[in-house]
This record gives C-alpha cells, sequence and structure tokens, in this order.
C-alpha cells in the first residue's frame, strides 16, 4: 500500500520524528549523567564512591496483579568502591555506563557480545559473557531503562513478515518505508525494525510463532492474507527486541496477539512471558502484553487431536511443578493445562500436526483456535 504525502508533509514529519529522537537521547544522557555526578560527589565529599542498586533476588520480586507482571519491591544494595569484594563489579559497572554514554552520544549500536569485547580495549576484565551481561542488568536495574535505550542489543533471531507499512527513523535511513510483506523470509527483528515507525496495517491480528519452521508454513501458506495477520517468529522465547515490537503492534496499531507454541510446559511459558514477562526484567515495564492470549498447542489438544507424542523429560516435569508455584498459573488455561501436562507426561511439538498432512495446522487447527481465541 503506498502512502500518498506530500515531500513537505516527509519533511515535516522527519523532522518531528527526529525532535523525538533528540529529546530521547537527552533523557539518556542525563539519567547517566545524574548518577555520574553522585560519584563526583562521592569523591568530592572525601567519600568512597558507590551505587544503590535495586536488588534483583527472589525475595523482592513480587507479582503487581494490577500491572499484571512481575516487578521489583523495595529493597537495594549497596555496591561500594570501599568494598573489596564489590571493587571488582563496581569497576565493570562504572565502565559499563562510560560505554552506554558513549553509545548513546554517537548514537551507535552494541550487541551483547561487542560489550564483552570493546572491555578488553579499556583494561576491564569480564570472566566471560555472561558476567558483562549480569552488569548489563544491574546499570538497567540502576538506571530504570531497558539496555536497548542504551543502544545495546542482543544478537538477532526472530523476524516479522507481514502487511505493515513501517518508516526507519535510524541516522542515515530517516524517512525510508519498507512494507514487511516484501520479502517471502520476512524480516529480522532488529534495532532499526523495533524502533522503526509503525505506519499502517491493513491486518487485524498478531500471531506470534515460536518456531522458524512454522513460520515459513504459515507465509508459503499465506496466513497473512487468510487471516488478515502479521506472522512473527519468536525464535523460542522471545528476546526482548520482539516483546518490544509485540508490545507495540498491541499498544500503537491496537492489534489482538496471539501464541502459538510448541505443547509442553516451556512453550506454555514463553506465552506466559510475551503476556506478563519474566522474573529476570521484573525491573523492567514495557515488554509485556497484558492481553495476549495463548491459543496452543495445549496439552488438551495432544488428546483431542491425538497427536504424535514424546515422554516428558525429568527436566520437564520439574518445570511444571516449579511453574504450579508461580501465582500466574494458579487458575484459567494455565493451571488447567500444567495440570494435563503433569497428568499425561507426555508433549508435542507443532510439526506434529503434519500427521494430517502439511497443511493441516494452517487449514483446520489455526482457523478453529482463532476463532476459539475470541472467546478467551
Amino acid at each position: 500500500m503506498k502512502l500518498k504525502i506530500t515531500k513537505k508533509e516527509q519533511a515535516k514529519k522527519i523532522k518531528s520524528r527526529s525532535k523525538k529522537a533528540d529529546d530521547k537521547q537527552k533523557i539518556i544522557l542525563e539519567i547517566l549523567k545524574t548518577h555520574g555526578a553522585k560519584i563526583y560527589d562521592d569523591l568530592d565529599n572525601g567519600q568512597f564512591p558507590k551505587f544503590s542498586i535495586p536488588s534483583r533476588s527472589v525475595g523482592n520480586i513480587v507479582y503487581d496483579k494490577q500491572l499484571r507482571q512481575y516487578i521489583l519491591g523495595n529493597n537495594a544494595a549497596l555496591r561500594s568502591s570501599r568494598n573489596s569484594a564489590q571493587l571488582r563489579s563496581f569497576t565493570q559497572l562504572m565502565w559499563l555506563a562510560f560505554f552506554a554514554n558513549r553509545l548513546t552520544t554517537e548514537r551507535k549500536s552494541s550487541t551483547l557480545r561487542d560489550v564483552y569485547y570493546s572491555s578488553q580495549a579499556f583494561a576491564v576484565e569480564f570472566e566471560d559473557q555472561s558476567e558483562s551481561d549480569n552488569i548489563i542488568v544491574d546499570l538497567e536495574a540502576v538506571t530504570s531503562r531497558a539496555r536497548e535505550d542504551f543502544h545495546i542489543f542482543p544478537e538477532e533471531r526472530s523476524s516479522i513478515f507481514g502487511d505493515l507499512n513501517i518508516e526507519y527513523t535510524i541516522p542515515g535511513y530517516e524517512g525510508k518505508t519498507m512494507n514487511l510483506a516484501n520479502h517471502p523470509d520476512g524480516y529480522s527483528i532488529g534495532p532499526s525494525l523495533t524502533t522503526a515507525e509503525l505506519v499502517s496495517t491493513s491486518a487485524e491480528i498478531v500471531i506470534a510463532i515460536e518456531k522458524g519452521g512454522l513460520f515459513t508454513r504459515f507465509v508459503e501458506e499465506q496466513v497473512d492474507k487468510k487471516f488478515k495477520s502479521i506472522i512473527l517468529n519468536t525464535g523460542g522465547q522471545a528476546p526482548r527486541s520482539t516483546r518490544t515490537l509485540l508490545k507495540r503492534l498491541h499498544d500503537e496499531m491496537k492489534l489482538p496477539v496471539i501464541c502459538l507454541t510448541d505443547g509442553d510446559v516451556y512453550g506454555e511459558h514463553i506465552a506466559m512471558v510475551i503476556k506478563s514477562g519474566s522474573a529476570n526484567a521484573a525491573h523492567l515495564r514495557e515488554l509485556t502484553v497484558p492481553d495476549a492470549k495463548w491459543v496452543g498447542v495445549w496439552a488438551t489438544d495432544i488428546e483431542k487431536y491425538k497427536l504424535p507424542t514424546i515422554p516428558m523429560t525429568e527436566s520437564d516435569i520439574k518445570r511444571c511443578y516449579d511453574l504450579q508455584k508461580d501465582p500466574r498459573y494458579q487458575d484459567g488455561i494455565w493451571k488447567k493445562e500444567l495440570d494435563v501436562f503433569l497428568k499425561l507426561k507426555r508433549k508435542a511439538e507443532l510439526e506434529a500436526f503434519s500427521k494430517y498432512g502439511l497443511t493441516n495446522i494452517t487449514d483446520k487447527y489455526l482457523p478453529q483456535k482463532l476463532e476459539l481465541a475470541k472467546s478467551l
């Protein structure tokens, strides 16, 4: 669908979005500056510099029924340069704040892996990337801003396809438009797409699928046209950039979000994380779609459709018991299906519907589930 706007209107839109990006950049830099000023204040007052970091311990993570997601409580821990045991992590956090400031100022992007290797140029040591990633989460907790606001992103592994017109906002591409149905392999969900302006769509729903193989099948079978949908491959547990885009599609484009996962406890939890977030990201508020609906593959579908199954592992069973303690799995379809998984001790993949033909899942199962979603 072509966008009919004049050059003058286009220039005005670009200017407006550029100002919006500039304003956001100023806010992020001011946050970093404020925390940096506290370090200087400590030094001026003859004190050891320190950070107050919201505690991410299990005891400080609570489920907020109103927000319908996990949030951090009020407990905080002091990380001080005076404590020799904390000096390493304190220095790492100081360097990361400096690096985040540099990325934001220069408007350059970095992957999580880049952060790990970049530290070595400054003689800042991380034992491995997991330690580096953990310090990034500390910075998020301290500033109450997502790493993506500092231009730090994970490796891309999710993709999207469908009639959605976007307009890029990243430097060098401002004002350029793209329709996400233009490439049969879909488009990777990276920084440029996550931050793009969502202009228009003819879609009426978003279908988030756990697996790339089924994503390809849905594109081939033109699910986007048959069901007026945008198809999104989460690539397993959805990365935060993908969850951000799902939230934007729901909030800005007013599109319902439907989740399709493997018929196992991990698939159920993938849908729950899209809906209400994870305990690991309890310090962030902009990653959830509370109205998202999980429509399958349910444990009851395994019996109903007589799907080929494989036995649940001890790890699967343990995960079921763990989730039974989670307040989000105490009622409704979430509790019911978890109980049935434990009863069956079997699981099924989305591809199991191929037993009835390659297009059975799009021709029969999907229409039934989309209709059912209206009543969930």
